[in-house]
């Protein structure tokens, strides 16, 4: 046993090292009891003992200073990024975090309270003694439409997704939430508003528009699911997405975020539904917005899987 135990203490060293500030290289602290076997999470366990304000999803470390490396992650070793005792890391503060769930929950949250809250008080809202001209009914069917898109968010978030990463700044929330909850008080005070003209081509044209909407919902949700089904409980294992025996995933076969692409499809069928400025507005920079994402994961899916289908474009099959 003693010699068993001497073997190990050789091969395997307590390592020093230095954290500086990947801004202004300034000396943090020294890390002490490390192994070039520690993992990026040991070392930020190590840090929040010598700094507790630094929680593990405040930190971020990077191997040197330059503003184009990735940060490392959490299962990179010491000895996989050549850190030696001695060696150097560099941190960051990502700042307050607030977790993805509660994120989600109060982005979701906002837009079907501000849309219910135009639609079921027009007369607070317009200013209307007399109660104002009966609703259309596509204004009926467009508030059904959008509560059941934010609520099968809501439900999503607490039963279906599982987050690669735990949390995100906290900054973030206001900006996201300033996005969904303006969007929604900008559409639902068009829609349903005493002046409101339905669709020119009537229920044709609602009904096209709801069946768009309604292929897109339940494309969006059949993604989720897919996607959910990859990553087992409790991990952060990225696999490549393939379609399943579910038709509707399909999408796969052409672009690496059908998720967006049907969510895109959704709001242009409400769009063409209620055919209001306001929703077009909120289906183009709701687009753009997923185009960005979708270019960012299509990025990443490419870099980490050698095999990664090439035929496969972001968001829009053959196109982007």
């Amino acid at each position: 046993m003693v010699c068993i135990t001497a073997f190990q203490s050789i091969t395997l060293p307590k390592m020093k090292v230095e954290v500086k500030h990947v801004r202004t290289g300034k000396h943090l602290c020294s890390l002490d009891g490390l192994k070039d076997s520690s993992t990026i999470s040991d070392v930020k366990r190590v840090f929040q003992s010598k700094n507790p304000q630094y929680y593990p999803e405040r930190q971020l470390f990077k191997p040197n200073q330059e503003k184009k490396t990735k940060a490392l992650k959490d299962s990179d070793t010491l000895k996989s990024i050549s850190i030696e005792d001695g060696g150097v890391l560099y941190f960051r503060d990502l700042g307050p975090q607030i977790g993805w769930t509660t994120v989600f929950m109060c982005e979701y949250t906002g837009p079907l309270l501000a849309y219910l809250f135009f639609y079921l008080r027009p007369s607070f809202i317009y200013s209307q003694t007399d109660g104002g001209p009966p609703m259309a009914p596509v204004v009926h069917i467009a508030a059904a439409c959008w509560s059941f898109h934010y609520i099968k968010r809501l439900l999503e978030t607490i039963f279906v997704h599982r987050f690669s990463h735990a949390t995100m700044p906290i900054r973030n929330l206001f900006k996201n939430c300033s996005y969904y909850w303006g969007f929604a008080a900008f559409v639902s005070y068009f829609v349903n508003h005493p002046l409101y003209t339905p669709p020119a081509y009537g229920m044709v044209q609602i009904g096209a528009g709801l069946i768009l909407f309604v292929i897109g919902e339940y494309g969006n949700f059949v993604i989720h699911c897919a996607l959910r089904d990859l990553r087992p409980p409790g991990t952060k294992e990225r696999r490549i997405p393939y379609p399943t025996s579910n038709p509707m995933t399909f999408l796969f076969d052409f672009v690496s975020c059908p998720n967006y692409t049907y969510e895109t499809i959704a709001w242009i069928g409400f769009s063409i539904m209620t055919q209001c400025f306001p929703a077009i507005l909120f289906t183009l920079a709701g687009f753009y917005q997923m185009a960005v994402w979708a270019k960012g994961k299509h990025r990443n899916y490419r870099k980490e899987f050698e095999k990664y289908p090439k035929v496969r474009k972001p968001i829009l099959p053959f196109l982007l």
